[in-house]
């Protein structure tokens, strides 16, 4: 069944409006007819119509005004308007097409013309809004692709995180243990801070586990020390953030990208006195100022070959007395409000 097409016609004569729908009257046309300005505005706004015929000289809002309106209107700026006038006078048809018309026809009307007309501007209505489907279908088509393999790329790089976090455990004396544990307080953290968006938090969660990347390129007879470093050995160490930079700065993708803001500035202080830029305050990123957090919480509550594992109780209050300090103190309040939630995910993995 052919569609059928919803003509309004707007003249403040009602005479002329019953000749002009006289003249359409076909099976595939719907009228709806306004005396006024204001009548075709209210009409408007309850039915949507596939064309108007506009008479231009009406009181109060005539059809120019109208016509304004209409193309002002994002759901209404697509209908054809032909505009209807006694006068065929040039500067009114270049007004009319200026403000949007598609075409102008005169009064008295010629019967075959105003059907072409009509006939011609529903047709070319028809099909743009069919083309304006299609490229949306087509647009969202793309989309849909784009963001698939946008997923896809993503998936790929967390197993190439995951991959390398385990080997960055076990060649930085760390455990893939700490590495879970360290994403898991992160991203709990982040959550917290309550001003980063759900793709921050994701980013923090699968970036931090390269936070001691750095440490590959340390010697292994200083990473894998069983006692506490040397001042000598400790700045060797201590060049483990610049070395990651090196190796993760390079790369596209933004989650590498934070990787490498990560793993430069977790060991920088709120107060300045860390390493490597001695950066302070709101200057220190805030993943590093987080992963900060998460990176000494796990480190203190696990054993290591250097040192005995600590209570989450020492542990907490040690990260409490530091907030202002060594940590970010809003952080610190935040993980002081929360201490059975952590303490939970420093006993995970």
């Amino acid at each position: 069944m052919k569609k059928k097409f919803d003509i309004l016609v707007v003249d403040d004569v009602s005479e002329n409006i019953k000749i002009a729908i006289g003249i359409l009257k076909n099976d595939n046309y719907n009228f709806s007819y306004a005396l006024s300005g204001k009548s075709a505005i209210e009409i408007l706004k309850t039915k949507r119509f596939d064309l108007i015929l506009l008479d231009v000289m009406m009181p109060e809002i005539d059809g120019f005004t109208l016509c304004k309106m209409i193309k002002k209107t994002p759901a209404l700026q697509d209908i054809p308007i032909i505009f209807v006038t006694a006068v065929a006078e040039i500067e009114y048809m270049q007004e009319g097409f200026k403000l949007g018309a598609v075409d102008y026809v005169t009064k008295p009307y010629h019967s075959v013309e105003l059907r072409a007309r009509v006939a011609n501007h529903l047709e070319l209505y028809r099909y743009r809004k069919e083309l304006k489907y299609h490229n949306k279908e087509l647009t969202r088509d793309i989309q849909n692709e784009r963001d698939q393999h946008l997923a896809e790329l993503e998936l790929a790089q967390k197993e190439i995180i995951d991959i390398l976090s385990e080997i960055i455990a076990s060649d930085s004396g760390e455990t893939a243990e700490h590495v879970k544990r360290v994403a898991d307080i992160s991203k709990e953290l982040a959550i917290l801070e309550g001003n980063l968006s759900a793709q921050q938090i994701h980013t923090i969660y699968f970036a931090s586990p390269l936070h001691d990347i750095g440490k590959v390129i340390i010697d292994k007879s200083i990473v894998h020390k069983n006692a506490k470093l040397t001042d000598e050995e400790f700045d060797v160490m201590k060049k483990h953030p610049s070395y990651a930079l090196n190796i993760l700065s390079k790369s596209k993708s933004e989650l590498i990208k934070a990787a490498a803001i990560i793993a430069y500035e977790h060991h920088e202080n709120w107060d300045g006195s860390g390493y490597p830029k001695g950066l302070q305050g709101e200057d220190i990123h805030i993943y590093g100022r987080i992963v900060a957090i998460a990176d000494v919480l796990d480190a203190l509550t696990h054993k290591r070959a250097y040192k005995k594992q600590w209570s989450f109780e020492d542990a907490a209050r040690y990260i409490i007395d530091l907030g202002g300090k060594k940590f970010d103190p809003r952080l610190v309040t935040l993980f002081e409000n929360n201490l059975e939630v952590f303490k939970e995910l420093t006993q995970e993995a």
